[in-house]
């Protein structure tokens, strides 16, 4: 008679180890994505909002397809999987980036990142419903903590320019279509690869953009090494690279959780442009960088032990 050896449960160093490169994993996607709010500033002038997006798109596609080739392990997906990818590509790889490019003309820096920080809100609202992850409460304090402090670095970056009906309408499509990408990217996550599943979505995005390829070679062609550079830049870092490891966060952490911790991209983006473009933030925008923080910290808390005992009577 032999015996049916279980799964060996996951030692406490092993799910400590899990969540520090999952925290890595988020401290890289945010920075970058930080730096990609000054890099579209510098760059969206010489290339258009489409072909920007394109560029971006085709060389992640690239940089995250040699990693495919290196690593192997290729898992084929289901219909049901295919199908999620190509929302999360259309959505969040190609109408964001290009809605997005195209805000970042028309909007400041300040409402830009007030309204595309909606999406966090949708994240942690939809994911409750559609993906079974409940409505904790320090989740939710967390998100308007976080909020409230976004508010306050937009009212303090604000132009003197009021933002236009059109500017605003393409902030609040990048922040739909984030919540869509990260909702319909999520289940793919529980089977499949962190790296295919980006490599998937960012191509899958790509090929949706390319009817911007005449223009990405003439833009390309006129455009200053600098913002060929930054083109570059764009594709292997904020695309390749953090949203590599925001797939593999994703993959270990809740999806309303994770989506709060991009509330830290709005006070990063105000430090990094600084020394960059020269604009001292105003003191409001730096309160407001502190209630965001506080607000993350506040989402990824844990209830301490009076608070798991009141929730086990």
């Amino acid at each position: 008679m032999t015996t049916q050896r279980s799964a060996p449960k996951p030692t406490e160093d092993t799910e400590r180890r899990e969540r520090w490169s999952a925290a890595a994993a988020v401290g890289v996607t945010v920075l970058a994505w930080a730096s990609a709010f000054v890099a579209i500033r510098m760059v969206g002038p010489s290339i258009g909002p489409g072909p920007l997006a394109l560029g971006r798109l085709l060389i992640g596609s690239a940089a995250l397809g040699a990693v495919l080739l290196v690593r192997g392990g290729w898992v084929r997906p289901t219909r049901k999987e295919w199908a999620l990818a190509a929302v999360c590509g259309l959505s969040w790889f190609a109408v964001y980036n290009v809605a997005l490019n195209a805000a970042e003309l028309r909007v400041d820096a300040g409402t830009t990142a007030m309204l595309v920080n909606i999406g966090p809100i949708l994240i942690a609202v939809l994911a409750g419903v559609l993906l079974g992850e409940g409505f904790p409460r320090r989740l939710l304090a967390g998100v308007a903590v976080a909020f409230a402090g976004v508010l306050l670095i937009g009212a303090a970056t604000v132009g003197e320019a009021p933002a236009d009906a059109v500017g605003v309408a393409l902030c609040l499509l990048a922040a739909c279509t984030y919540a869509i990408g990260v909702l319909s990217q999520k289940p793919v996550l529980r089977r499949i690869p962190a790296v295919q599943v980006t490599w998937l979505a960012c191509t899958i995005g790509a090929v949706a953009c390319l009817p911007y390829a005449p223009a990405l070679v003439a833009d390309v062609g006129a455009a200053p090494a600098g913002a060929v550079g930054g083109l570059v830049y764009l594709g292997l870092v904020p695309t390749a690279l953090a949203f590599g490891t925001w797939a593999y966060a994703l993959s270990r952490i809740d999806a309303g959780r994770l989506g709060v911790s991009t509330y830290l991209v709005p006070p990063i983006t105000v430090a990094m442009a600084w020394p960059l473009t020269g604009e001292a933030p105003a003191l409001a925008a730096l309160a407001g960088g502190a209630v965001c923080l506080a607000g993350v910290a506040l989402s990824r808390s844990r209830p301490g032990a009076k608070g798991r005992a009141r929730r086990r009577t």
